[in-house]
């Protein structure tokens, strides 16, 4: 038992536990300034589509009004432009990140957009924040990255507000037969040639693509947010199962 809780999964390696967070940060540093091209041509600019629903389902208010949100794992901004777009002017949008490439990339973005919002280097497993700070917390296609996903979990719980919302967008396990031989052929085939050939990197790629088939079912994610405190646990399958939208609330 004591050896399962030192290790864990890198991909399809398994790894230390103390060592995971220094390689996965390793990929990210190697196509930080990339990363968002290579999402749309690896999604062909589904991801777009799927982040939307995350927003929407954010749903910060128009008005004057205070609204928090922290997105964590959202180094680059997409997601936090996305939201500040979405909200009115009483929006404070903060983006937690543990790679100083991806959030140099977003405070970049961020000041060409002429967008408020707060960049942060932070562990998503030990985040800065006070208790009760945020009314939404959002992780998009970040959970499964995170050495420790339990603790990551307790965080996010930890942070929000009383009455708050949590929402996580992430690769799933697709539910149709014929369409999951495809995606089979197309991850392990095709996305890390892409990875090469934009990134010069396509070993961070083949990572990428592992972790997505090692990450837990939606039935067994949903179990570890109701195991962290959330109540009211929900998940929504987007695109035959490509992605799942994962919901809970701190009540």
């Amino acid at each position: 038992m004591a050896k399962a809780r030192s290790e864990t999964d890198f991909g399809f390696r398994k790894v230390p536990l103390s060592d995971k967070q220094a390689m996965v940060d390793d990929v990210f540093h190697s196509v930080a300034r990339r990363y968002d091209v290579m999402n749309d041509l690896m999604s062909g600019g589904l991801h777009r589509a799927w982040k939307d629903v995350l927003v929407t389902a954010a749903n910060p208010p128009r008005g004057k009004q205070t609204f928090a949100l922290l997105d964590i794992a959202g180094g680059t901004g997409d997601v936090a432009l996305r939201l500040a777009d979405k909200g009115g002017p009483g929006t404070r949008i903060t983006v937690a990140d543990i790679n100083r490439d991806m959030l140099a990339v977003g405070r970049e973005r961020a000041g060409l957009a002429q967008r408020n919002i707060e960049f942060i280097e932070a562990n998503a497993e030990a985040l800065p924040m006070p208790e009760k700070s945020f009314d939404v917390v959002t992780i998009a296609f970040g959970i499964r990255n995170v050495a420790r996903i339990e603790a990551a979990l307790a965080e996010a719980h930890r942070v929000l507000k009383i009455g708050g919302r949590f929402l996580c967008l992430e690769f799933s396990s697709v539910d149709i037969p014929a369409l999951d031989a495809l995606y089979n052929v197309y991850s392990f085939n095709v996305i890390p040639a892409l990875g090469r050939a934009v990134t010069g990197h396509a070993e961070a790629y083949q990572y990428l693509v592992e972790s997505i088939r090692k990450f837990p079912r939606p039935e067994l994610f949903a179990n570890m947010m109701r195991d962290a405190g959330f109540r009211r646990v929900s998940f929504t399958r987007l695109t035959g199962g490509v992605v799942a939208l994962h919901s809970g609330w701190r009540l």
